[in-house]
């Protein structure tokens, strides 16, 4: 898929892929009823990965790419905090993309060309994750992943699961906490939903009622049946349901039983638990292709359902020097199985307004089947891509649910037939204001800005959302219902709620408790995180990751308002202290110059302020000799990559930057630097080689 795009194009998307995303996150994780398909949820974060790999100053803070899971919805389980988080996997859809992984491993190792990369590779289940922790041998705690960190105790609802023994066989470590999946057999999904068909078909009948098919409540698949069987509060319920469980990895453990996942993972299957019919050692690339060809060929003969295959570096010694990004490891990928087409007739193209302004044009399709679940719309991007596929309500399409943002067209089947073309509308739909694309762009957007209604309420969601201000109970609707009684227009009008207190009260579904709960929750927030409070904002191209940045620089938000606005004004030296930060690039100097210019943002910000106090932006580092300082790295580097040596630079609390200016303090100099070496010693820069840093690293612990 295509990442020729501009950057204000990718920021855009990026937005809504976020929301998406989030969205889709909880119908799956917390609720266990999602709205799309696996393949086309993969669909959305595999765009969402490349955008932020061809922008990467645009990841956000809220980014998919940073989040495991979601956050335990109201649940009668108690929470469990994991005491080592429970991570997901970046996914591949491609032979290349395996190849790019392995030589990714190969890069961040330094390995020489001919230095073998051994990985295991076996099917990935579509199940429900469970840790289960052992103690002396025995099962002392079940929990399901929830966000990564916090999941749910279903320890006495696993106890039902014959897969998952109480006590494990022979010499377990004190310690050791096995992971896996929990699932459902295709025939014991297929016999679950019959007998939930039985039963409504037999309480109609005492009832003397005809039974309607639509409404009886049935899983949807083999997934969704095994994690609602899962999370019951009465175990008793979960007794009824079959459910069987294998292990994949492990977390937190006294002792390792071996040096290579192979051999733990024989390990875990000698104590007792089930792993991975399909789990292979290979020795090459050629092999792990080969082995998930073998796989694939035969899902449908298998008695689960499973949606790709999963390598792992297999020593881990090296595991441990790849260590992780956001939320996923780098030494694991899961190759996702192919897309899946379908043909269908568009009916109508709604236009929705985002919270940017943007006018986002959306397919409503005729119900379809595509691999066993209906798709009834379909995201057609923006104008030119209507206008690329020439299509018009009444047009037949073919639809795919992987390889783009999901659903979507790739083509349309009845272009040459006569019939009226789509007219994209050049006013916006929710406030009639005039609709434009900047130069150089190919979206449309509302000029309205705070007096859009889609826009102002959109824009005050995401002040409030997980990533920005995190404020509990203020959810969507709330927001609208707070927005058209004339409460909300800006964020700092949240802060004023408390002064609405009584009216609160008389609004139908608020409870005294209810009222004090959301009230508490925003006075928690008068001294928010900087970061978040200036992602909150939702200035154009200043994601959550690159406000995390502006802030380790800044400290504090006036500080970033005054050298913006001196980059605004046509200084220069405060121009390259922005785009001297990592992910800050000209397009976030002028959007941030933007925002502060503007006498509307600037009021906005000002009562914002005028109501919370961020402290000091401060960053949780290992204490050490560069903590606090800016180090360049150039030339070769021998024992360890340029990626590696920089994710320890800033886990020692430094500031690992691209090119050497008068602030840096320290460069480390590999065989081969050439102009950033000379120029350090032109502004007197200590140099060190690359020994002399290891043994920097090593003083830290």
């Amino acid at each position: 898929m295509s990442t020729d795009i501009t950057e204000a194009e990718a920021a855009n998307e990026l937005m809504r892929l976020a929301k998406q995303i989030a969205h889709h996150n909880k119908l799956y994780h917390a609720e266990d009823d999602p709205e799309i398909s696996d393949p086309e949820f993969d669909a959305l974060v595999r765009r969402n990965a490349e955008l932020e790999a061809a922008f990467p100053h645009l990841i956000r803070d809220d980014s998919p790419s940073k989040v495991v899971g979601h956050e335990i919805a109201a649940s009668p389980l108690s929470k469990v905090t994991h005491e080592v988080r429970m991570m997901s996997l970046d996914n591949a859809f491609s032979d290349e993309e395996v190849e790019e992984f392995v030589a990714r491993v190969r890069r961040f190792l330094s390995l020489a060309e001919d230095e073998p990369v051994a990985m295991t590779a076996e099917d990935k289940i579509d199940g429900l994750s469970c840790s289960l922790r052992y103690e002396k041998g025995a099962l002392v705690l079940a929990a399901t992943r929830g966000d990564g960190q916090v999941g749910e105790n279903v320890t006495a609802n696993v106890a039902h699961i014959d897969d998952i023994p109480q006590m494990l066989r022979g010499n377990a470590p004190d310690i050791f906490e096995v992971r896996g999946e929990v699932y459902m057999s295709k025939q014991d999904f297929a016999a679950l939903n019959a007998a939930l068909i039985e039963s409504a078909e037999t309480a109609a009948r005492e009832k003397g009622e005809e039974l309607d098919p639509a409404k009886v409540r049935q899983f949807a698949n083999p997934r969704n049946a095994a994690a609602g069987s899962l999370r019951q509060k009465d175990a008793s319920v979960t007794a009824t349901r079959k459910l069987r469980f294998w292990a994949h990895g492990w977390g937190a453990a006294s002792e390792v039983p071996g040096k290579t996942q192979h051999e733990v993972m024989r390990a875990i299957a000698a104590w007792g638990l089930p792993i991975s019919p399909e789990l292979k050692l290979c020795h090459s690339v050629k092999e792990m292709l080969q082995h998930y060809r073998s796989i694939f060929e035969g899902r449908a003969e298998l008695p689960y359902d499973i949606d790709g295959v999963v390598y792992k570096v297999d020593r881990l010694d090296w595991q441990k020097r790849l260590g992780f990004v956001a939320k996923a490891p780098r030494w694991a990928m899961a190759h996702k199985f192919p897309a899946e087409r379908a043909e269908t007739v568009l009916q109508s193209i709604d236009i929705q307004v985002g919270r940017t302004g943007k006018l986002t044009p959306v397919g409503r399709l005729a119900p379809v089947l595509v691999g066993g679940v209906t798709v009834t719309n379909v995201t057609l991007h923006n104008r030119d891509e209507i206008a690329r596929l020439g299509v018009r309500p009444g047009d037949r399409v073919v639809i795919q649910r992987a390889g783009d943002v999901i659903p979507q067209v790739v083509e349309n089947l009845t272009r040459e037939e006569e019939r009226e073309p789509f007219i994209f509308p050049d006013h916006c739909p929710e406030c009639d204001s005039e609709a434009v694309s900047e130069e150089g762009e190919v979206d449309v957007r509302c000029t309205g800005g705070l007096i859009c209604p889609a826009q102002r309420t959109e824009r005050l969601k995401h002040f409030v959302s997980r990533g920005a201000l995190d404020i509990e109970g203020l959810g969507e609707k709330t927001i609208d219902q707070f927005h058209a009684l004339g409460w909300l227009r800006n964020p700092a009008d949240i802060f004023a709620l408390h002064e609405r207190k009584a009216e609160l009260l008389e609004l139908e579904g608020w409870q005294e408790k209810s009222v004090e709960n959301l009230l508490a929750s925003i006075e928690a927030k008068r001294e928010p995180d900087a970061a978040r409070l200036l992602f909150g904002l939702g200035i154009r191209h200043v994601g959550a990751v690159t406000a995390r940045d502006l802030m380790k620089n800044f400290h504090n938000l006036p500080a970033l308002r005054e050298v913006a606005q001196k980059a605004r004004a046509g200084d220069e030296e405060a121009a390259a202290e922005l785009t001297s930060i990592d992910g800050v690039g000209p397009v976030v100097v002028e959007a941030l110059g933007d925002f502060f210019h503007e006498p509307h943002n600037i009021a906005v910000w000002e009562d914002l302020l005028a109501e919370v106090s961020p402290p000091e932006y401060v960053v949780e580092t290992t204490a050490s000799a560069v903590s606090g300082k800016t180090v360049v790295f150039t030339g070769k580097l021998e024992t360890m990559s340029r990626d590696e040596a920089k994710a320890q630079a800033e886990r020692l609390g430094a500031k690992a930057a691209g090119s050497v200016s008068a602030k840096t303090d320290l460069v480390v100099a590999g065989p081969g630097a050439g102009s950033k070496l000379k120029k350090a010693a032109e502004l007197g820069i200590e140099v060190i080689d690359e020994a002399a840093w290891a043994e920097i690293v090593a003083a830290a612990g």
